[in-house]
């Protein structure tokens, strides 16, 4: 059986890999592990995140932590109160997008800084297996904390939405409607919601903006009316995904250039990072906006590093995450939102037409392969391209030539390798696409 302890958090599904007995000892095992003497806590609507936030905090304190409980939030709030509270630790309980019968846990250390596979996981995974506690000398104590409303008047500080904006916004049942507070009443900004309600059962449908079918209730929405701006929160609300004024998804590559240029007017020559599936015109448009364009691998841990070894003020991940400095070098889905809003409501160009002059190139998209040898794989396609174009191996292997590229990483999870691949050209995007992926699959 898999592990549920993974490379970024711990993941599995209610009453099989994960129950109340396990969250007490990864109580247990976190205090152990990191020494720490306060522990924010915070939890997402799923029904099951109730009795294991009991039991995981009643692990905490046996083991002389202090829990502040956070109730009801999205995951970018526990960031928030992690890092202006300067608590040693937090806890989100969470299975982001995943459907409802997952729940799990992502761990930070003080400043919100990640805990994944390799800096703890796997060490809170080892303590938990032998199930070895030492006794505090004193049990920690419990005490609630409201952190909703000063996230929501951080995140507003950097609004200025200049003419009314219409805007649609799915919350997909889940922790957006926290999230999305910092959104509620703004001026000039009218939200016509969808699914607003709490509910961790997903009744509409799953809060994952990277499957497309998905967006379906969004789309009817925005072609249906007059909307500038469609917007989608995922399940605890750290990723979102915008849809242009026609009912078209914009790329998150696209917004990461979008949001680099406000944030450049702001900060002149700052460093903002892009992931390496990101479009070339990212790197370009930082450039040409007289940032420092700086290319991180994929994963949150990752780039939360790079951003805060190079004082980077923001960066973008083509899944949708969007990092910031101001949070703590963490996400803020609603700081996104408000970056963008603030762009189209400075000028009488819509979203389409300001992503128009971005769309340099033609993309392929994620494209998924199973494959039995990983390492084989990619040592064929060293042997097929290395020679002939620029190497980089940051994550994977990256493969960049006059006028396309393209990258291709396993999966941390499955047996899979994953392909970005883009070009100047459709038709040379297809023909190079197709070739990669022959390579790939060859038996």
């Amino acid at each position: 059986m898999a592990s549920i302890f993974k490379a970024y958090d711990i993941r599995g599904i209610y009453g099989e890999t994960l129950n109340e007995d396990l969250a007490y000892k990864i109580g247990r095992a976190f205090v152990t592990f990191l020494g720490c003497k306060t522990v924010i806590v915070g939890r997402d609507m799923r029904p099951h995140s109730v009795p294991l936030f009991e039991a995981l905090t009643r692990g905490l304190m046996e083991q002389g932590a202090d829990v502040v409980d956070l109730g009801l939030v999205s995951t970018p709030m526990t960031y928030y109160a992690n890092g202006t509270l300067g608590a040693d630790a937090s806890i989100m309980i969470t299975a982001s997008h995943n459907s409802a019968e997952w729940n799990g846990f992502k761990l930070c250390r003080e400043k919100a800084i990640p805990i994944s596979g390799a800096t703890g996981i796997k060490d809170i995974e080892q303590l938990v297996l032998k199930n070895q506690f030492t006794a505090a000398s004193q049990s920690g104590s419990l005490r609630k904390h409201e952190v909703v409303a000063d996230y929501v008047a951080r995140v507003r500080e950097f609004e200025d939405i200049k003419r009314p904006l219409r805007v649609a916004i799915d919350y997909a049942n889940g922790m957006g409607i926290s999230e999305g507070e910092a959104l509620r009443g703004l001026k000039n900004f009218e939200i016509d919601p969808l699914f607003d309600t709490l509910d961790g059962t997903f009744p509409n449908h799953e809060a994952n903006p990277l499957h497309e079918e998905t967006w379906t209730a969004l789309r009817q929405k925005i072609q249906s009316g007059n909307y500038d701006i469609g917007l989608y929160f995922d399940g605890d609300a750290d990723r979102i995904g915008f849809m242009d004024e026609k009912g078209n998804i914009v790329t998150s590559d696209m917004i990461t250039a979008l949001v680099a240029q406000v944030m450049l007017e702001r900060q002149p020559n700052a460093a903002i990072f892009y992931d390496l599936r990101s479009s070339w015109a990212v790197k370009e448009v930082i450039e040409e906006h007289g940032g420092r364009p700086m290319m991180s691998r994929v994963g949150h841990a990752f780039i939360k590093q790079q951003m805060r070894e190079a004082d980077a003020v923001f960066a973008g991940e083509l899944s949708g995450h969007y990092y910031f400095k101001d949070n703590f070098y963490t996400e803020s889905a609603a700081l996104a939102a408000i970056y963008v809003a603030n762009m189209i409501s400075h000028g009488d160009k819509t979203l389409s037409e300001l992503i128009a002059p971005i769309h340099r190139y033609f993309a392929s998209g994620e494209i998924n392969s199973e494959v039995a040898d990983v390492g084989r794989v990619l040592n064929r396609l060293r042997e097929r391209y290395a020679s002939q174009g620029r190497v980089l191996e940051l994550d994977g292997l990256s493969v960049e030539f006059a006028d396309w590229w393209f990258n291709v990483r396993a999966s941390n999870t499955e047996p899979l390798i994953r392909l970005n691949l883009e070009a100047k050209a459709e038709d040379q995007m297809r023909a190079h696409r197709d070739e990669v992926l022959a390579v790939i699959r060859a038996k």
